[in-house]
């Protein structure tokens, strides 16, 4: 009796095994039709993203630096120029360098309302260039990088593929995983054979480092995103773990007077300098009578990204704001984002992200490779496995994603109902059921 049970036991965990490898495989593949499109768009556009200075160096060669000669003219001279040139109907922003050969950049908007850069000779005031900032390429890689330039619709679909794309993930790395006769060094070996043994092999040993580089990068482009970065900056408001820069105005001082001879702006720039913060300075003009100057350091260091608010009038300092002052979860969003775009730990961050980026071509390219050959003529090539039933076990899964991924969720519930109202009936996405054991 013993004997019978202990086989029966053994029997059973041996199809549970399959059963949830085959389940894992299918939830991975069906992930990955929607994922893999995505994941070699935001790689090719994340990569290049990467390298911006660089691109911007290159193409924007004869509008960043000029021929040094005598004194720079007062920035308001210099905008002053700018706007006999374009006019301006509101500034934005003049970004100061620490280089005696950098043109000045404003950023502004110009009579038609339209935001856009120009750049600026310091030293004879001329305008070498306008563009709209929508018309700016790295501008417009972001856009298509974020939101396939679709505007709030788009960025919808590049939230949800993050999402999925961390499902897929996971679940590669279970699939990975070794088991049975597949020991450790053997998962970890490059890949070997030819034809469709050695594009497997390369998949999953490309995904096994993709989970490793990859998914940090996914996990600090969320809180970019609409859905969860908004749920995430409500629970940062109701909790006091919100950011306390004073960039977007909130909470800025205001200057102690409503009239009275505003404070040479270069004042404001020495201000910052004695202070030791680091250039290059982003500083913005008060725009209202008792408005305040607002200035912060450019630095690609999150540390070293130090804001001050000066009174126009008395040139007091009315406030600073250090990287260190902010809460714990503001600075490891802080910190998230800056790993997200290759600045965290120089040089390193962007080869790795840059690597990252590889990774995630290649693992499209060989996913839809293997797909290709695997899949059985004229049909879509679902893996087989057990059917997913909605009970206790799946709905707790939906409440957990809803609460931690709600737009993977929602789309979660939206494919269960599509499942049990058409796909079942029309036989799609369900794969050939394994043979059932006599």
């Amino acid at each position: 009796m013993n004997t019978q049970q202990n086989a029966a036991s053994a029997a059973d965990t041996a199809v549970r095994g399959g059963a949830f490898y085959r389940l894992v495989w299918k939830w991975h593949f069906l992930a990955s039709l929607y994922v893999l499109p995505f994941m070699l768009i935001l790689s090719v556009t994340g990569a290049l993203y990467l390298y911006k200075p660089q691109i911007e160096a290159w193409i924007y060669a004869d509008r960043l630096t000029v021929d040094v000669s005598g004194d720079a003219q007062t920035l308001e001279d210099q905008v002053a120029a700018l706007e006999a040139h374009s006019g301006v109907t509101r500034l934005r922003g003049i970004m100061v360098y620490d280089d005696p050969a950098r043109t000045t950049r404003v950023e502004f908007n110009d009579t038609d309302h339209v935001r856009s850069y120009a750049w600026i000779n310091p030293y004879t005031t001329e305008i070498l260039a306008v563009t709209p900032r929508d018309a700016t390429l790295m501008r417009m890689l972001k856009k298509f990088h974020g939101e396939l330039l679709l505007g709030g619709f788009g960025t919808k679909f590049v939230e949800l593929s993050a999402h999925w794309a961390i499902v897929m993930m996971v679940t590669g790395i279970v699939l990975w995983w070794p088991r049975g006769k597949r020991n450790l060094r053997e998962a970890t070996r490059l890949p070997s054979g030819t034809g469709r043994k050695w594009w497997r092999e390369a998949h999953m040993f490309t995904g096994m480092l993709a989970f490793v580089l990859i998914t940090p990068i996914l996990l600090t482009g969320l809180p970019w995103t609409d859905v969860w970065g908004g749920g995430l900056s409500y629970v940062q408001t109701q909790t006091g773990q919100k950011s306390q820069s004073l960039r977007f105005g909130g909470n800025a001082p205001k200057s102690s007077a409503s009239e009275g001879e505003t404070i040479a702006w270069a004042q404001v720039i020495d201000m910052a300098q004695g202070q030791g913060i680091v250039a290059p300075f982003e500083l913005r003009p008060p725009r209202r009578d008792n408005d305040a100057f607002w200035l912060r350091s450019a630095s690609v260091n999150r540390y070293e990204q130090t804001e001050i608010i000066v009174d126009r009038y008395s040139g007091e300092q009315l406030a600073r704001v250090d990287f260190a002052d902010n809460p714990v979860v503001a600075k490891a969003v802080s910190l998230g984002i800056s790993l997200h775009q290759g600045e965290l730990f120089g040089s390193l961050n962007l080869a790795l992200n840059t690597l990252a980026a590889a990774l995630g071509v290649f693992l499209s390219v060989s996913g839809f490779v293997i797909w290709w050959k695997r899949r059985p003529v004229g049909t879509l090539g679902v893996p087989a496995a057990p059917e997913a039933r909605l009970g206790t076990g799946m709905a707790i899964t939906v409440v957990v994603l809803m609460i931690l991924l709600p737009l993977m969720g929602l789309s979660l519930i939206v494919a269960l109902i599509l499942d049990w109202l058409f796909f079942r009936r029309l036989g799609w996405f369900q794969g050939a059921r394994p043979a059932a054991a006599e």
